[in-house]
């Protein structure tokens, strides 16, 4: 697992060139879907192939980080909108899928600004740049960021359309790709554009890849089979069933743009971006139950074509137009998702003469509701994970307090205890791994150059989870490392009154997730404290770590929560140059009472996650009988379903992080 890597001088030429063959040439990419940059090589020892191309994919991206070439590549691109007769561009952090993980060649506002947080928006003009983010990145943005370059401002308090009433000029053109921004964007940015005397004009293909020298080329990870003994039902029983509800609703086909819902929807996964195993591609679902599936055929090996079957229809990429074209032709009415889709095909299909039907992507809710084929593999899969965080928590426990260990050995050693099971597929997302100060920027991501040991006296947040084939795990825990100020405990055990109360709640059928929120918050905002993240996200079943619709938060999803949903449970808090905290563990909703005397079902949730929490940062004045009750009735499981899992030296650690408040 230690085995050096190459000279990180080499890295980002070499990977480029790598990148380019994997386009030219279909090949075995390794025995693990999540991880499709270079192949197995056999002389390795088992998981060091796949820990090193997710180095190596890190190195790349810091190359396109490369924060002293963006002055130029800024001044590159304003030429380039010169040349093109246009007074700016609208970038947002997103490709045409619209997913959480871009591919390396869709990584434009990173290349041009810099930033790498998971949401942001570039607006450049001729003599102004504006870089928007929301609250979780504000530390972020003015560490990675030339603010003399960009002007850097709140997504919410300082929206980009109140800038461009301001920024923009009588006349000008703002430019957009319409792949990249939803119909409701676009409408706000033309007003905006308006209000001005200017407007928005969409370009032919995206002004950034024309300067963008070194761009990756599209990624070709091999997709693999779900089996139905994971996914709990038949691709063609969901196919099914989606395309009687067209059918009851008058709709000829439905266009699915989230790669997502097309892994659900034909029980299939890939690896075109890190952490999530989905193939990015695009489906047409007709009323007969049939599929066209736009991918690029190199990625579907013959047993994954025989599993797919004669329903699935393959078709290039680019052949998606001349299909969208084709049902214009013959005045189909489409369903297609505003929310989730590029305005691009909704523009195409209605110049085309398509009816087009707005309405949810049909796949969203029925994958957000877990089967019991499902939850029972997604159970199995935190049992695993818990082991390896048990034991990730022991070493910390025993090598941390000397001041040896940094915010990249500990997370690379979480990883590493991960990979001590053979079924791991990929990290679920990128770890957090922040020690003192670093800890309060929400979305930390430690590098080389911002590093910190774990020293005695602060806190240290880890924030990580795992992709397994029958589950996605997401798991927070912040560690004390010595003995913690009053402060610490205090904040500490306001956020953990918060994390059980969600942990507790019961509530009918019909709730919403924001209508749980305040429960979360409750303890904090007594002592005017808060946190500018929402408090629950949902998760797939070996899919994406953030899914919808539902989620717990402020201003959540409407919709409602329902038997079988996962989601996070993750209130925390932030103080700035000082800690963060944060306690997070996977929820399923479930059935608590069929019908109550109101009529209604009533539901509560299962705590999926299985690692201690750190009682050393408990202030029990602070805990009321009841919550005392939870923690112990909680410690009491993850030594039950733990113990068994781990080695001696770890079992004696977890036996006393686990005794009795």
């Amino acid at each position: 697992m230690n085995a050096p890597l190459p000279d990180l001088a080499t890295l980002p030429a070499a990977l480029a060139a790598h990148l380019r063959g994997i386009a030219a040439a279909p090949a075995p990419f390794g025995r693990f879907p999540g991880l499709s940059l270079l192949p197995q090589d056999p002389a390795l020892p088992p998981g060091q192939a796949e820990l090193l191309t997710a180095r190596l994919a890190e190195r790349y991206l810091a190359a396109i980080e490369n924060r002293p070439a963006v002055p130029e590549r800024l001044a590159a691109l304003r030429a380039e909108l010169k040349r093109l007769g246009l007074q700016g561009l609208i970038i947002p952090l997103t490709d045409e899928f619209h997913g959480e993980y871009l591919p390396l060649r869709a990584q434009r506002l990173t290349w041009l600004t810099g930033f790498t947080g998971s949401a942001g928006l570039c607006i450049v003009l001729p003599e102004r740049a504006g870089l928007w983010s929301d609250g979780r990145y504000t530390l972020q943005l003015r560490q990675q960021v030339d603010a003399t370059l960009f002007e850097l401002l709140h997504s919410v308090d300082q929206p980009p359309t109140d800038w461009l009433r301001e920024a923009l000029k009588p006349g000008d053109k703002l430019g957009y790709d319409a792949w990249l921004h939803t119909e409701g964007a676009l409408k706000s940015y033309a007003a905006a554009a308006a209000a001005a005397k200017a407007e928005i004009v969409a370009v032919s293909s995206n002004p950034v890849d024309a300067v963008w020298v070194d761009q990756p080329p599209p990624p070709l990870a091999p997709v693999v089979p779900q089996p139905d003994t994971l996914s709990g039902r038949s691709s063609a029983d969901k196919r099914a069933a989606i395309a009687a509800s067209l059918r009851a609703q008058n709709v000829d086909a439905v266009l699915i743009t989230l790669p997502e819902s097309i892994a659900w929807l034909l029980n299939i996964r890939g690896g075109d971006v890190k952490h999530t195993p989905f193939a990015l591609s695009m489906a047409l679902l007709g009323d007969n139950g049939q599929v066209d599936l736009f991918i690029d055929a190199r990625k579907l090996a013959p047993e994954t074509l025989k599993h797919l079957g004669p329903d699935i229809h393959i078709a290039a990429p680019d052949a998606l137009d001349a299909a969208l074209d084709a049902l214009g032709a013959a005045k189909r009415v489409v369903q297609v998702d505003p929310a989730m889709s590029g305005a691009y095909p909704l523009q195409r299909l209605e110049r085309a003469g398509a009816t087009l039907k707005r309405a949810d992507d049909p796949c969203l809710l029925p994958k957000a509701c877990k089967n019991t084929v499902e939850l029972d593999g997604i159970r199995a899969a935190h049992l695993r994970d818990g082991a390896a965080v048990s034991r990730f928590l022991a070493w910390i426990a025993r090598e941390a307090p000397s001041g040896g260990v940094d915010e990249l050995q500990a997370q690379d050693k979480l990883e590493s205890c991960r990979r001590l099971d053979n079924s791991l597929r990929d990290l679920s997302f990128t770890s957090i791994s922040g020690a003192g100060p670093n800890g309060a920027v929400v979305h930390y991501r430690a590098t080389e150059a911002t590093n910190r040991k774990l020293e005695s006296g602060n806190l240290y947040l880890i924030d990580s989870g795992g992709q397994y084939p029958d589950g996605t795990t997401d798991i927070t825990r912040t560690i004390a490392i010595g003995k913690p100020t009053a402060e610490m405990g205090q904040a500490f055990t306001r956020v953990l009154k918060g994390h059980i109360a969600i942990a507790r709640a019961r509530f009918p059928d019909g709730t919403a997730g924001q209508q749980l929120d305040a429960l979360a918050r409750y303890h904090l905002w007594q002592a005017e404290l808060d946190y500018d993240h929402g408090t629950g996200h949902g998760v797939g079943a070996y899919l994406s770590v953030h899914e919808g619709p539902h989620r717990i938060a402020k201003a959540g999803s409407p919709v409602a929560l329902k038997p079988g949903m996962i989601v996070s449970n993750e209130p925390g808090y932030y103080k700035t140059g000082a800690f963060g905290i944060r306690i997070e563990n996977l929820v399923a909703v479930r059935l608590e009472v069929e019908k109550a005397e109101n009529g209604k079902a009533w539901y509560g949730f299962e705590t999926l996650t299985r690692a201690p929490i750190d009682r050393n940062l408990i202030d029990l004045e602070l805990l009321e009988a009841a919550e005392i009750a939870w923690v112990n009735a909680y410690h009491a499981q993850v030594w039950a379903d733990i113990a068994p899992r781990v080695d001696d030296e770890t079992r004696s650690w977890l036996e006393a992080a686990t005794a009795k408040l």
